[in-house]
Formats: C-alpha cells, structure tokens, sequence
C-alpha cells in the first residue's frame, strides 16, 4: 500500500473516531490500523457504545475514491434505513447508512454519567428525516462528513 493511500485511510479512520465522539460515544483509532493485532483486535477502530469498560464494538474502514465495490451495495440500499446481504449457508451481514447506526448506538448507550453519551433531542425525528435527505442527496451531514468526503 502506497503513502498516499495509507494516509487517506488514517484520515478515515480519524473523522470516524472524531465523528462518535461528537455524538457522545467513545471510540478509539486502533495503532497501525489493527495490523499489530493490539488488544487482540486486528479492526480499525474500537467503539465503545456500552461504556469503556465493555468490550468494544469493532470496526474495520475501508475507503474508495470512486466508490469501486460499493456501488452496487449503494444502490441496494438506495432511500432505505438498512441492507441485509445473505449468502447461503453463512450469516447474513448488515450495511447501515452512518445516521441509522449512530441512532441505534445513541440506543444503547450507558447514562451520561458512565460515557459521556448524548441524549436524543426531542425533535430527533425531524432532524433525522433532514440528515437522511442530505445523506441521499449525497451532501455532508455535517462540518466533520465534509472534512472526510
């Protein structure tokens, strides 16, 4: 893997980190992108959405100039909330737009006092109806999506 790319995945990796904690949830960029198998986790970032002292929820990030290999999976999930894939006789994966998955980790997230989480606004569903728009529309949801796209 060239600098360059190398770079731009740590880049990635970073705005994600940077992402859940602006929404209250701890997340952690794994050294060397999980290749050091640090903590026994070979991912790129840890997600710390039932507290910091349970185990972390791992994430692996990839990140495609032209969207090579994640077209398809794009169109599939088009306007929907989620996207379950299921090859025979193996488990079936789910693919989840950002907003849905922060939402449904907002869910689960231990009170304030243990992690810090955000509790939901109470106009959420209005303001999640706007990010989803924005986020079909292919726009930024926010300042830190921006930076990143």
């Amino acid at each position: 893997m060239g600098k360059a790319s190398r770079d731009k995945g740590m880049r990635r990796e970073r705005a994600l980190v940077e992402i859940h904690t602006k929404c209250g949830i701890h997340a952690e960029r794994v050294p060397l992108s999980g290749a050091s198998h640090y903590q026994g986790n070979g991912g790129d970032i840890d997600i710390y959405a039932r507290g910091r002292s349970a185990p972390p929820y791992t994430a692996e990030v990839k990140a495609r100039g032209n969207g090579s290999g994640f077209r398809m999976l794009a169109s599939w999930l088009a306007g929907y909330d989620a996207l379950f894939l299921w090859q025979d006789r193996a488990a079936p994966f789910v693919v989840l737009p950002l907003h849905v998955w922060l939402e449904l980790l907002s869910l689960i997230t231990p009170p304030a006092n243990d992690t810090g989480s955000v509790q939901p606004e109470p106009d959420a569903d209005a303001a999640r109806l706007r990010r989803r728009a924005e986020a079909e529309a292919g726009r930024p949801v926010d300042a830190i999506a921006e930076r990143a796209a």
